[in-house]
Order: C-alpha cells, then structure tokens, then sequence
C-alpha cells in the first residue's frame, strides 16, 4: 500500500463508550488510509443529538463501541494519503464525513471529504449538521415573502432561521426555552413564540398570518406533539417538513386534516452519503459568502476528555447552550 503521510506516531487517542453514560480514554493502533481514503488528524468533532439515544443504554445498543464510535461531525488535516486519491493532499484542511471521530484520528473516503477554503481558517467547522441544514432548506423550497415557521430552536433550527431570513422569508420561531427564542431573534425570526400549549400557539400563529398559517413549516424537534403542531400550523397546499429526528419509536399524524389542507409532506433527511457531501459543499460555500454564520451557536467546548459532560449538556441544554464541539487541538 502507497501511503504518504507526516506522522511518525503509531497510536491515536480515542474514546470508547463503555456503558450507558460512561466513557474512557484509549490509545489504540493508528490506523493506515486504504485506497481512496485518507486520514485526518482532527480538530474537532461536533457533538450530535441523535448520540444521546445510544448513549442512555437502549435494548439494542451494543458496548463498548469502537473506538471514536458515534461521531461523526469531524473536520482537520489530512495527515495520510491512501492510493487513488486525486485531489487531496497531506496539509490540506478539511471537513468530513465519518464515522469514529470521537478521536484525534479518523478514516474517511476521499469522496466524503470537503476541502476548507482559507477563509475558514482557525474556524470550527462540523461539516455534516451544516451540510444537513443546506439540505433541508433545499428541500423546503423556501422562497421571499413566504411566511415560514420553524418548530424547535437548537443548532439545526437556528440555522435554518438564519437561512429563511437571508433568504428573504418571515420567519415565526417556536420553542421552548426563552434561551433559544433569543437565539432565534439574533438570526433573524420576526416572530417568536413560547412552545408551551397547543392550542395557544395555534392561534397565536393564525393571528399572525391572518388566518392563512404558514406556506412551510419546518419541525426540528423530533417528538410527536412538535409534529402535530407543525401540521397544525401549515396552511392549505403549503409544505410541511419533517427535519427533527424520529428516532425513538413511531409517530401517529393527523391524516384527516393532512389530506383536508393538500400537505405536501418531506421527509428532509437523506440518506445518499454524496447528498451529504454536496450539502458539506454548500455549506463552505454559504458560511464564505455571508449566508450562514454558525459562529455563535458553538456555545460550549470540552476536552475529549470530558465526552461524557459535552453528551450529557447535549441532552440537559443547561443555560445558553446550543451546540457542543468536543476539541482536541
């Protein structure tokens, strides 16, 4: 195997969930980049929601996991190069999509790779829920002068309020701390409104718009009352979009008044790994251009040492948080 590389090091630093809630520190063998790979010394890593249902312990979660398991939001510096890799180079900086990033090394094809332009340097950049954002608003066909509410204020939500508004869109936030509506209103959200009864925001909304509700609606919570009240709040023929992550077991909807009000209904997640690369891709390109600016929503940094803490914030929110970076330089 023809492998350049930099590093004279032969074991990395990762992390190994043991048990519901546990972690430890392992040095384990640096792995070599197979053809059209490449590895990464990272940076950093992006500390996702969907980790928290692994890590609470669930019937079918395995552990321990492999070392760097469950992340997936890594962006460095390539520091080895596999065969058959045109186009990245030991040096290069860059984002990826992989899948043991909780680690100071990780594997990834070179397909999955988004080199970082200049202006990004020094800037965290966890390239999948950015390139996960783009794609969903590409999904959501928002367009200026539409009124678009967004259901669930976190990292994702927050930065599709920013996208919506650039975009030329009115923006009604919902959530459910006041933390987060704050956070909405500096990206941009004409409206917010407190996620605490239904029947409340349902009319708070239809006054609002007149009584037409909303042409998109956007639900980035992942539970079933958020998406009942995103059905509530669609208008006639406008588009619902499930963005949230329905991970923890089925959903029942309201197909009657579905049907009634002519939803078009997305499912905005994907599953082709080069849509994720292309929405890594538009994400460099709208952070550059001014359109994205996810700096301030990197509320809180840890140590790899400190995982656990950076999951168990992730799933608590205390304070101000929005998103956690767990960084290793």
């Amino acid at each position: 195997m023809n492998v350049i590389s930099k590093t004279r090091s032969t074991t990395m630093r990762a992390a190994v969930v043991t048990g519901p809630g546990q972690i430890e520190l392992q040095d384990v063998a640096l792995a070599e980049p197979g053809p059209n790979q490449v590895r990464i010394r990272l940076e950093g890593c992006g500390v996702c929601a969907s980790n928290l249902t692994p890590w609470s312990g669930p019937d079918w979660m395995t552990f321990p996991t492999e070392p760097g398991g469950l992340g997936h939001e890594g962006w460095g510096r390539i520091d080895a190069v596999g065969t058959d890799v045109r186009n990245l180079s030991v040096g290069d900086r860059v984002a990826a999509l992989s899948y043991h990033a909780y680690a100071t090394h990780d594997i990834a094809d070179a397909g999955m790779v988004i080199p970082l332009p200049a202006a990004l340097d020094g800037i965290p950049f966890p390239g999948e829920p950015l390139g996960c954002a783009m794609n969903i608003f590409r999904r959501s066909d928002i367009q200026a002068g539409q009124t678009v509410a967004i259901v669930g204020i976190g990292f994702l939500g927050a930065l599709l309020t920013q996208l919506a508004t650039k975009a030329g869109a009115r923006v009604i936030a919902i959530s459910r701390r006041q933390e987060s509506l704050d956070v909405a209103k500096r990206m941009g959200a004409a409206e917010t409104i407190a996620m605490d009864d239904h029947w409340r925001i349902i009319e708070e909304v239809k006054q609002l718009t007149g009584g037409q509700f909303c042409d998109r609606v956007i639900e980035a919570v992942g539970k079933q009352w958020p998406l009942d009240l995103a059905g509530e709040l669609t208008k006639e023929r406008g588009r619902l979009i499930i963005a949230g992550y329905h991970q923890d077991g089925p959903r029942q909807v309201n197909m009657q008044m579905w049907n009634w009000r002519g939803l078009d209904v997305i499912n905005a997640h994907e599953r082709d790994p080069a849509i994720y690369a292309k929405g890594i891709r538009d994400a460099v390109d709208a952070v550059v251009d001014g359109r994205l600016d996810p700096s301030s929503l990197y509320t809180h940094r840890y140590p790899l040492a400190e995982l656990d803490q950076a999951l168990n914030d992730t799933r608590d929110r205390p304070g101000n948080f929005i998103k956690a970076l767990v960084v290793y330089s």
